[in-house]
């Protein structure tokens, strides 16, 4: 009985209940006018033909033209509607003008000193003409300034990253910044709960920000007072609604920690006990974390901070949060931070991406939980292994969700012909998402390869040349392939022409999952 109670009080069957209401309110409407039926059908076939034309001509990705004019196409009369509804992937007006504000905030205090602006930038062209064009990219296209004068550290699995992430927080002092797509009840977020709530005690500003549908299944609805109770400043983003709406499907799925200004961390791994291999949800979960100590974590700082005060609207000074000038940092190579954001045309992810693959001499190495992507990165992985580099991609044996996992294989059979070697992880989940470059140029952050991370959510990366970390996930992948098995072309001839035909419906409308 206790489970039925449950069921029925979810805050998800409530969600779907209130949202199925708005949806039969709709449909009564429209019946109500049943008298009008041929005037309504013609209006919403126009509004459909229209609707396409609209889309045809904007600036969005062709992928997503395709499903859509699909779609509609498909169901004429209230394909226009469903348009409108749920599909020009804009995020919400009043969110996107509050969190616009506080990226301008921030632009000017992410401004290097020219010298040391030309001196950075000036060494990396020195190293590699390649190299610096990339990095010129980033700033150009996300606000986030190329760094020495700092030291990087890799780290997988997740196991690696809390035993580290426990050491670092015991040494906060000033403040404490985590913004996490899932947090989740359990051995690793117990434990690193404790120590906030120490450090806040001790006065240490602590903050925690989660994704309002992230987490929506693994907190109950008042977490953030419980937080706030423990003295922990505590906000949910963009928490889920009973709506029909497209805003819903802009998540924050960023994994950022920042300690006292001068370390950070961020990769694939949220707060949740699987990522530790503490819980066995789909056998060994093998993921990828970087940390970095130095200058660099300033654009982590302000990435969290024009995030945490969209919600807050307050005049907060961010240059308190700099770390003492009387630390000194090693450097390790070069080191650049980057933010993607759903709020502008420049998808970031996406084209850190094509232009390692594209610069590539020797080889790529990539290792991704989802193969979903457009003609574009199609093209240039082709492109690559056609022109002898060779390119070598790591996806999971063991899928979390079965059509993702069917519209990822439904890739493997057109790259492997052209060159591209498939491996899938054997033991289980490989959740990382890592690209490594002829040993000088590495990415590691929370960016998917599907077009939910490249083009809806907010996102995050650490881009580094000739980093320590370079060399640590190159030595991690030749591992990881030690533990994967190679997809051959012969598998792939041997699915069966109705799974091929699944498939194929499954990734036309990739795009809209």
């Amino acid at each position: 009985m206790s489970k039925i109670l449950g069921f029925l009080f979810n805050r998800i069957t409530i969600i779907v209940l209130l949202m199925l209401v708005q949806a039969a309110a709709l449909a009564v409407s429209i019946w109500g006018l049943s008298h009008y039926f041929v005037y309504i059908y013609i209006a919403l076939f126009v509004l459909s033909a229209l609707t396409v034309l609209w889309i045809i001509n904007t600036w969005i990705n062709p992928a997503y033209k395709l499903a859509w004019t699909i779609l509609i196409l498909s169901l004429p009369i209230f394909g226009g509607l469903f348009y409108l509804c749920f599909g020009a992937n804009q995020i919400n007006k009043s969110l996107a003008v509050r969190l616009k504000r506080q990226y301008d905030k921030i632009a000017p205090l992410l401004l290097q000193d020219e010298r040391v602006a030309r001196r950075n930038i000036g060494a990396l062209q020195e190293q590699s003409v390649d190299a610096a064009n990339q990095s010129c990219f980033i700033h150009q296209s996300s606000g986030y300034p190329l760094y020495q004068n700092t030291e990087t550290l890799f780290l997988s699995p997740g196991e690696n990253k809390f035993e580290t992430l426990l050491v670092e927080l015991q040494k906060a002092e000033r403040f404490i910044f985590l913004e996490y797509f899932i947090i989740n009840e359990g051995l690793m977020w117990n434990t690193i709960l404790e120590i906030l709530q120490q450090k806040a005690a001790q006065g240490v500003d602590v903050r925690v920000m989660y994704d309002g549908c992230g987490s929506l299944m693994l907190l109950p609805a008042d977490y953030p007072k419980k937080l706030e109770s423990m003295g922990i400043k505590c906000q949910v983003f963009n928490p889920l609604r009973p709506m029909l709406s497209v805003t819903m499907n802009n998540r924050d799925h960023r994994k950022i920690f920042v300690i006292d200004g001068h370390t950070a961390f961020t990769g694939g791994i949220n707060l949740s006990d699987e990522y530790i291999n503490v819980v066995d949800k789909y056998g060994h979960w093998k993921d990828a974390s970087i940390m970095i100590r130095g200058e660099a974590v300033w654009s982590f700082t302000l990435m969290f901070l024009g995030m945490w005060n969209y919600k807050e609207r307050s005049d907060e000074d961010f240059e308190q949060f700099r770390p003492p000038h009387n630390i000194a940092f090693q450097t390790d190579g070069f080191v650049q931070p980057y933010g993607d954001s759903p709020l502008d045309y420049d998808d970031v992810g996406e084209m850190v991406y094509l232009n390692m693959i594209n610069r590539a001499k020797k080889y790529v190495y990539i290792s991704t939980p989802y193969l979903i992507v457009d003609n574009e990165l199609v093209t240039a992985l082709i492109l690559a292994a056609e022109s002898g580099v060779d390119v070598r991609i790591v996806t999971p044996h063991v899928w979390d969700k079965w059509y993702v996992h069917m519209v990822s294989s439904s890739y493997y059979r057109n790259l492997i012909e052209r060159g591209v070697k498939i491996y899938e992880y054997t033991p289980g989940f490989i959740h990382s998402k890592t690209f490594v470059v002829d040993d000088e140029i590495a990415t590691i952050g929370t960016i998917n390869m599907d077009y939910r991370s490249l083009y809806l959510h907010f996102e995050c990366g650490v881009w580094m040349y000739r980093s320590a970390a370079v060399g640590q996930v190159y030595r991690d992948y030749m591992e990881i392939l030690k533990a994967s098995q190679r997809v051959t072309l012969e598998e792939c001839r041997k699915v069966r022409w109705y799974q091929r035909m699944f498939r194929g419906i499954l990734r036309a409308f990739a795009p809209l999952m």
